[in-house]
């Protein structure tokens, strides 16, 4: 017992001290040359490992950008300073998966403590961005009676359209797509906001709102016994929160599913994430459901959906398909030595990494089986989406409608592409936020850049759906365009599933005047 007590005391102040030692890290500046090394290792890692890393920017023009970028920093900078630097370069390969980890300061847990009995600062509003304007759209607890419709100004004297400006150079998309900035620049405005500034208390916001300005002055507040009480209720994992895969920071499910119709023949399923958890029951009892309804139309809801699991939309798939299916295209890298360097004992504690050491080998046997060398001499990565599927035998047969926006990424984007290739749906929205020929991610491999310490995570893996390109550098196109404007969110309206629901009904119609 003594033993093992001496060991968590270990533990925990290598922790603390690791803990301290990135914070004082963070704070520092690095001189010039040393980050010209950082841009420079930064660049031969992206072309050692990255395999498609001139889709959307010619080689030359790349090395011209990297090559440009160390002649403007000529003083020392710290790492945040310098991730501002280096990330609008990164940006510019337009893959919406590649991104530096920005810097920011870690937090003991004590400290995690204190902040977890604290309400967020920006946290508690839903946000909404339109070229260089910021709204809040909702205000669960009313804070400070400010109305959702209600434009942020500045924040503490600086515009926030200044901001706006500098984090939308940050975010890449797939290609020339254009939907995506602002879907993901609302989700991540205040993480970049905070990493730079540091967790504040309090912040003095200018705010606009029928034509009227005011000074709110936000606060972070202590959460009260009820809202601790209710928090702690979240996180017991009930039947029904598995199934749906509830999220407790956000009191929301990442899965729904109902009927819309008391006769039961339209079916909806809504899906925020392609977790995978518990997805393979949720599908298999939506499906049922479905079919014992005998339900004519099912729609699929995967707006702001960035994606996920590979294995879930071949499951989803799977119950769509009318007949054996492959959902990707073999998956190329850069190497056959690839798959391993993805950094397999990264955040391990003395604990953990014993146990992986372990099983090293085994991970080496199966990482080096998983890897063929296809016939035009590339190396590519066995997958079971990328291998024949079965559809299943409650799979659905009536019609489809899948509901996509700038929100929908990666995953999301790969069976929309894959579902409109097939012509399985009608994809009815905005064009969706990945790219329709594919992306670059799979399995990442984490760098470390030598001197500023900043986290650079590279795509392994070419992902793209087992479908014909169109080489447009877009995402997917829906076939009926109807975009969602800020009002209607803030008065509960929702054109895009009305317009399906109105197309439904005219069917119906159609149909009972036929008979």
């Amino acid at each position: 017992m003594k033993n093992l007590l001496s060991i968590i005391s270990i533990l925990i102040v290598a922790s603390c001290t690791s803990i301290k030692r990135e914070n004082k890290n963070t704070q520092s500046t690095v001189t010039p040359d040393k980050l010209h090394q950082d841009v420079d290792f930064a660049y031969e890692k992206l072309q050692e490992l990255h395999p498609k890393l001139n889709w959307y920017i010619s080689k030359k023009e790349l090395d011209f950008k990297f090559d440009s970028l160390k002649k403007t920093i000529n003083r020392p900078l710290t790492p945040v300073q310098f991730y501002f630097k280096l990330q609008p370069v990164i940006a510019k390969i337009r893959e919406g998966h590649l991104a530096l980890k920005m810097p920011s300061k870690k937090f003991n847990k004590k400290e995690i403590e204190v902040l977890k009995n604290k309400k967020g600062l920006f946290g508690r509003f839903e946000y909404y961005i339109s070229d260089d304007h910021l709204y809040i759209i909702e205000n669960k607890d009313s804070v400070e009676n400010i109305k959702p419709g209600t434009e942020i100004l500045s924040i503490n004297k600086i515009p926030v359209s200044d901001y706006l400006k500098k984090y939308r150079n940050l975010i890449n998309s797939d290609g020339y797509n254009t939907t995506f900035q602002d879907y993901y620049l609302k989700d991540v405005f205040f993480n970049f906001y905070v990493a730079e500034k540091g967790i504040m208390d309090s912040a003095k916001v200018e705010t606009l709102y029928n034509h009227e300005r005011r000074i709110v002055n936000l606060k972070r507040e202590e959460k009260n016994k009820q809202e601790l009480e209710k928090e702690k209720a979240d996180e017991k994992r009930t039947d029904e929160k598995k199934l749906n895969d509830y999220v407790a920071s956000t009191s929301s499910y990442n899965r729904n599913f109902k009927f819309l119709d008391q006769e039961h023949t339209i079916a909806y399923m809504k899906i925020q994430s392609f977790s995978r958890s518990f997805s393979n029951r949720f599908y298999k009892e939506s499906f049922a459901k479905i079919k014992d309804a005998k339900s004519s139309y099912l729609i699929i809801d995967i707006r702001n959906n960035y994606g996920g699991s590979l294995y879930e939309i071949n499951q989803l798939y799977s119950y769509l398909a009318p007949e054996p299916f492959v959902l990707i295209k073999p998956s190329q890298l850069t190497s056959r030595a690839t798959p391993l360097k993805t950094n397999y004992f990264r955040k391990s504690n003395p604990l953990q990494y014993t146990l992986k050491g372990l099983l090293y080998p085994g991970y080496l046997f199966s990482q080096a089986f998983s890897v063929y060398k296809g016939k035009d001499g590339k190396a590519y990565y066995r997958m079971k989406e990328n291998k024949p599927t079965k559809p299943k035998k409650d799979a659905f047969k009536g019609k489809v409608y899948v509901l996509i926006n700038g929100g929908s990424f990666s995953a999301s984007s790969v069976i929309s592409a894959k579902l409109k290739s097939d012509k399985r749906v009608t994809l009815v929205g905005e064009e969706t936020g990945g790219a329709n020929d594919g992306t670059v991610a799979g399995f990442y491999s984490y760098q470390k850049l030598p001197n500023s310490q900043i986290d650079l995570p590279i795509g392994l893996l070419l992902i793209q759906p087992n479908i014909d390109f169109t080489n447009t550098q877009k995402g997917v196109l829906p076939d009926v365009k109807i975009e969602l404007s800020m009002q209607d969110i803030i008065s509960n309206r929702d054109p895009q599933l009305d317009w399906v629901k109105h197309q439904i009904a005219r069917e119906k119609n159609n149909l009972e005047i036929i008979d």
